[in-house]
């Protein structure tokens, strides 16, 4: 019998990215099937968990000759499906594609264009940019085969301009063999409140901050310890972050590096209570901020800015709050409901575990991902 051969494309996302190598790579590798890994955002050629990785860390190389090593990596491996994660790594399969017939899955997860592709051009070209950006988007539609999307909300305008094309959804649910359990119960007069990722405006790290200002001056008596991991990408949200260090001086803030996808949910272990407050815009509006489900099956309870991805997909009610992020007065007084009311501080921490376990895990959805790639090899 034949063993088909899958491989996957990606342009902006590393070899070992949680999506891909974690959950679809080694789910279809456990099935018999034969893996390859492609990134240009990583440099590393060998073989992880049996799954073969060719990868080149060239994100500063042109189009041309980036597409030219997807190019070369599909005529080499001749794969039976490839799954690719952005318009140029569906577009470098093309001609594998004429060539072999085989089927591309294009596997939506960003919004497209962002916004930060268009950031670097003032008006008028970024608006010129942004629509050849969406041309691009439409052209990768158009020569994929079927669709996977991230989330409901990133169906625009795929789903809309190809409603032919076969499509599932396939939401970004966590493992539980990646997991560290750690459900806390309050002490009398601490908090720890937690904030990963991004340390940047967009992302809320001030917003967060914020929050926690009007919390120290409500509740002054209150040993408040604040957890950051992550960091900043460029140089302006470094100095947006040293700006807010030194703007409220924080007593016992703890910072740690971004911790590896293995790791992630024991770094945030000791935290309370967990927050995403990135501001409210379009395209976040359209993005669902993943981690949330990582916080729900670890069973912390979440802040999390009210966002319409995040209405669509998770019950937050159940085991958090979702607010108005530039609303510090509300965040505050709904730390403090918490810290006044411990049996609802641990009824949303037990539901946090018990709505991942039914709802929101990987083998929920793993067979609707398996199911979906049989059913698009030809």
């Amino acid at each position: 019998m034949k063993i088909h051969k899958i491989l996957f494309l990606t342009t902006a996302h590393r070899h070992d990215d949680d999506r891909i190598f974690y959950h679809q790579a080694k789910a279809l590798k456990e099935e018999g099937y034969h893996v390859k890994i492609c990134s240009l955002s990583s440099e590393l050629k060998g073989t992880v968990d049996g799954i073969e990785i060719e990868s080149y860390a060239v994100l500063e190389k042109t189009i041309a000759e980036k597409r030219k090593i997807l190019e070369d990596v599909c005529e080499a491996y001749q794969p039976d499906l490839v799954i690719c994660s952005e318009p140029l790594a569906v577009i470098s399969a093309k001609k594998i594609k004429r060539s072999k017939k085989l089927s591309i899955i294009y596997d939506v997860t960003e919004w497209y264009p962002s916004m930060r592709m268009v950031e670097p051009f003032s008006f008028p070209l970024n608006i010129i940019h942004a629509v050849k950006f969406f041309i691009i988007q439409l052209y990768a539609g158009f020569i994929s085969t079927n669709y996977i999307f991230g989330e409901e909300t990133k169906k625009f305008p795929l789903a809309y301009f190809f409603p032919f094309k076969k499509s599932v959804i396939l939401p970004y649910y966590p493992d539980d063999i990646y997991i560290h359990q750690n459900i806390k119960t309050l002490k009398p007069g601490e908090i720890t409140l937690c904030y990963t990722g991004q340390f940047s405006e967009e992302k809320g790290i001030g917003n967060f901050f914020a929050a926690i200002d009007c919390l120290k001056k409500k509740r002054p008596e209150l040993k408040i310890s604040i957890l950051l991991i992550g960091g900043s990408r460029k140089e302006k949200d470094e100095q947006y972050f040293s700006e807010l260090l030194k703007k409220y001086e924080f007593e016992n803030i703890r910072i740690e590096k971004p911790a590896s996808f293995e790791t992630f949910t024991q770094a945030y272990a000791d935290a309370d209570i967990c927050f995403d407050l990135r501001v409210l815009n379009y395209e976040n509006h359209h993005c669902l901020p993943i981690k949330i489900f990582y916080y729900a099956a670890s069973g912390k309870p979440v802040i999390y800015t009210d966002l319409k991805a995040t209405r669509q997909h998770i019950e937050v009610s159940k085991f958090g709050y979702l607010v108005d992020p530039q609303n510090p007065d509300r965040i505050s007084d709904l730390i403090i409901n918490y810290i006044e009311d411990p049996k609802l501080y641990s009824q949303h921490a037990y539901n946090a575990r018990k709505e991942y376990e039914t709802k929101y895990n990987w083998n929920r959805i793993r067979n609707s991902f398996l199911n979906f790639v049989r059913k698009s090899l030809k």
